[in-house]
């Protein structure tokens, strides 16, 4: 999904990393509580300094986690390590903090998955790309070599699918996994790759060096839905079924905090929501703080302000995954997410929601 953190701030992320896989078991810790009688939720995302996963940490620094009564342990994946989706599958950690397709292809291997909150209705990706490669679309990917994240990364899906949708078949172009950060920029500048798909703040800081330019528009709700024929819900918060089942209450607080969170983002301005984010976030070897707060103010579009899944994002996702092949079984989308949680949370709290939400079919 994209979903392998840009190398900054590594040693504080690698720490929070161990820190919570060590103490992991596969068994919840929200099962015992923390002290006081407040539960605990392991959550590892991925990439907790992108900007496309930036609620997750917000919402610790704004005290939201606290405020509703749990307390969230935020953890990130590490470049090789495992993945987000499957820390969570595997009971390593309670909930992950990756895109919503991935519940689809859970069940696709008869895993049950859910997404119990969803906070952006785009994955907040460009295709970066250099100015000699002459790419505009998926339609000019034939013949060329493009970078994703890793293969069999939502990255990687995206990238198929923007061919597909133009006619180009998979085996008409090459893809390889530059990673992100200094890697995927590095590919660009070496020439290794003609494009890259990626997030801020690399956006920001390929176009700052001048090595690449944006040629598909991934990375807000409308520009979503103008290269994928809908919205498409990415970064969320996924648990496996039971779990949530079992732990209702305390899935109810970690909703409640991060809906919460995207009001307060939609409500404030990207400098005021970088100035609330550790410092290695927003200022290091790719970016400025000005650099951070002008990318996050072009793609702050991506953010849905209530955390309703939109109506027709699981079909467009649905559809991505079968136009690329990754899924070839029915799927029932009812079971894959629900709007429950995040329509008690802008209830309680008094806010008033825009998203359209998805009915049972999505």
């Amino acid at each position: 999904m994209s979903r392998r953190p840009v190398a900054v701030a590594a040693s504080v992320l690698t720490v929070l990393a161990l820190g919570a896989v060590s103490a992991c078991s596969g068994n919840s810790s929200a099962a015992t509580g923390g002290a006081g009688g407040t539960p605990t939720v392991k959550l590892m995302a991925g990439g907790l300094d992108k900007q496309i996963y930036l609620p997750y940490e917000l919402a610790q620094q704004l005290g939201f986690y606290k405020k509703y009564g749990v307390d969230v342990q935020l953890s990130t994946e590490q470049d090789g390590g495992v993945g987000a989706e499957e820390a969570m599958a595997s009971g390593q950690v309670d909930m992950a903090g990756a895109w919503y397709n991935h519940t689809i292809e859970f069940q696709a291997k008869g895993k049950a998955v859910e997404d119990v909150v969803q906070l952006s209705g785009a994955p907040g990706e460009r295709e970066m790309c250099t100015k000699k490669s002459g790419v505009h679309s998926g339609a000019d990917f034939k013949g060329k070599t493009l970078g994703v994240t890793d293969l069999g990364s939502g990255t990687d899906t995206l990238t198929q699918f923007l061919a597909a949708k133009k006619g180009v078949k998979t085996s008409q172009f090459h893809r390889i996994g530059v990673g992100a950060g200094s890697t995927a920029i590095a590919a660009l500048q070496n020439g290794k790759v003609d494009c890259v798909m990626t997030t801020q703040p690399t956006v920001a800081a390929i176009q700052k060096k001048g090595v690449g330019t944006s040629a598909v528009d991934l990375a807000t709700t409308s520009g979503a839905t103008a290269a994928m024929g809908g919205a498409y819900p990415a970064a969320s918060v996924l648990a496996r079924t039971d779990w949530v089942n079992s732990h209702k209450a305390t899935v109810q607080k970690v909703v409640d905090a991060l809906v919460a969170t995207m009001h307060w983002i939609n409500t404030h301005s990207a400098a005021d929501i970088a100035n609330k984010l550790p410092a290695s976030y927003v200022s290091n070897q790719l970016v400025t703080k000005a650099d951070y707060i002008s990318a996050l103010t072009e793609d702050k579009g991506q953010f849905l302000p209530d955390g309703l899944m939109p109506a027709g994002g699981p079909k467009t996702s649905l559809a991505t995954e079968q136009l690329v092949g990754n899924v070839k079984s029915s799927v029932d989308l009812s079971k894959t997410f629900t709007n429950d949680f995040a329509i008690q949370a802008n209830k309680t709290e008094g806010f008033k929601t825009t998203t359209t939400p998805a009915g049972p079919n999505g």
